[in-house]
């Protein structure tokens, strides 16, 4: 399953065209860029430990290994970001009739978060006599939680870039039809005024300090939600051609920062109350759930990488690998729905299942199993289907545990917190004292 879907999601000859198409300053010749994905790929997906060691496992490398890892340092972001929307453009409509439902009938659902790539580790020699941690990048990632899949990416190289200004080249990607879902970060007027100008929804925090409003209306009750009492009022922005949305949610439990009241801004049509989009907000937090489960199932941090340009090269190839398994993993779904209605299927052990048998099915089978020469969704998705009902479900079904409960450790002095204990003697004491 894992290898028909990475072959419709990232066929060879679509990677090189979008290389061509999206291309600046590289070029192929000996080195294509899809053997480039394929070997990143192998890392991410945990099948091998570095690209140095996927590099190894190839029968014939066209270049050399430093040639190979030139060519990585070089990765241009605009490749990376069309890679990332047009694989997540192939696989959509092989799940068409598999939704669940949207979570606003008659709009598409856009999280839009960024994620910090991890210190990397030193191995460019600039980098030698620095103490501090050497960071490669960030990414903004936009997640569709309707559908479980990143739709688009942006790369920044520098780590120390602001969101806010990176979100701008975004804005590109917004189209009719779409709310657009952000964090209070994102509340900048440029950024608001490109969504209207898009014709797309919206729906963001309130930043404390700007942008600042020309009108504001009278407050009106609009009742109880699930988490506090929702209000609103009509404001205004100069510039826009339409009045916006505030709606303030006082919420019956405050944050773990402490704030008892929520404000978002939203465009969204009168015939979408208060409370639904106080609702609504709550699905920004499934961006989150997402680098997670990205990070707990593949390797989407290659700390071997130190160049930025690579570094995020092994990110947006582990979000191309997530895509690939959320896809298997709402065809296992939906394969055994009659059977198991409440399945929910586990990234975590499916990414397992695919590490455990990859390599010996390409050594038990050759290419023509996989290849049907077929791109149709429709064709895919029935064979994904026919192949899911030979899983066992125990086997990757999900085990959720209960929230932790809240406990706050207070504060203590240095040499306290860096004291150590044994925990069988611990143990020991904790049982004599057990009555």
């Amino acid at each position: 399953m894992a290898r028909i879907a990475l072959e419709h999601a990232l066929p060879s000859e679509w990677i090189d065209a979008v290389f061509e198409e999206h291309r600046q300053r590289q070029y192929s010749r000996e080195l294509l860029f899809s053997t480039v994905i394929e070997l990143v790929t192998l890392v991410s997906l945990g099948l091998r430990p570095s690209l140095h060691a996927a590099a190894r496992s190839l029968e014939t490398l066209p270049v050399s290994l430093g040639a190979l890892y030139d060519k990585v340092n070089r990765t241009e972001p605009g490749v990376l970001r069309a890679l990332v929307r047009g694989s997540a453009e192939r696989l959509a409509p092989v799940t068409v009739g598999w939704d669940g439902g949207a979570s606003l009938p008659g709009w598409q659902l856009r999280v839009l978060d960024g994620n910090h790539l991890p210190a990397s580790e030193k191995r460019l020699a600039p980098l030698r006599g620095h103490r501090g941690a050497a960071l490669p990048g960030h990414t903004l990632v936009v997640y569709d939680p309707d559908c479980g899949l990143v739709t688009d990416i942006l790369p920044c190289e520098d780590a120390h870039q602001s969101e806010r200004a990176a979100v701008v080249d975004l804005l590109d990607s917004a189209e009719p039809g779409q709310l657009w879902i952000a964090d209070r970060q994102f509340c900048t007027r440029t950024v608001l005024l490109g969504w209207q100008a898009a014709q797309a929804g919206f729906l963001v925090r309130e930043h404390s300090r700007h942008p600042k409003l020309a009108a504001e209306g009278p407050w009106r009750d609009c009742g109880r939600s699930e988490t506090g009492v929702v209000r609103e009022q009509r404001i205004e922005l100069a510039g826009s051609s339409q009045a916006w949305r505030r709606i303030e949610l006082t919420l019956d439990t405050p944050t773990e920062a402490g704030e008892s009241v929520i404000r978002l801004w939203s465009n969204l049509p009168e015939r979408v109350d208060a409370r639904q989009i106080a609702q609504l907000y709550r699905r920004r937090w499934s961006v989150e759930g997402m680098f997670q489960r990205l990070e707990a199932a593949l390797n989407s941090e290659l700390r071997s990488l130190g160049h930025p340009r690579a570094a995020l090269l092994g990110f947006a190839v582990a979000v191309l690998a997530y895509n690939v398994l959320v896809l298997l993993q709402r065809c296992i779904e939906q394969a055994h729905l009659a059977t198991h209605p409440a399945l929910q299927v586990s990234l975590y052990h499916l990414a397992l299942q695919v590490r455990g048998g990859y390599e010996g099915m390409l050594i038990a089978l050759p290419d023509a199993p996989w290849l049907s020469g077929n791109s149709d969704p429709t064709a895919v998705a029935a064979h994904l289907l026919r192949l899911a009902r030979n899983v066992v479900p125990r086997q990757v079904a999900a085990s959720p545990r209960k929230p932790k409960p809240a406990a706050k450790k207070g504060y203590v002095d240095g040499k306290t917190a860096r004291t150590h204990v044994s925990t069988a003697r611990v143990l020991a004491e904790a049982k004599a004292a057990t009555p």
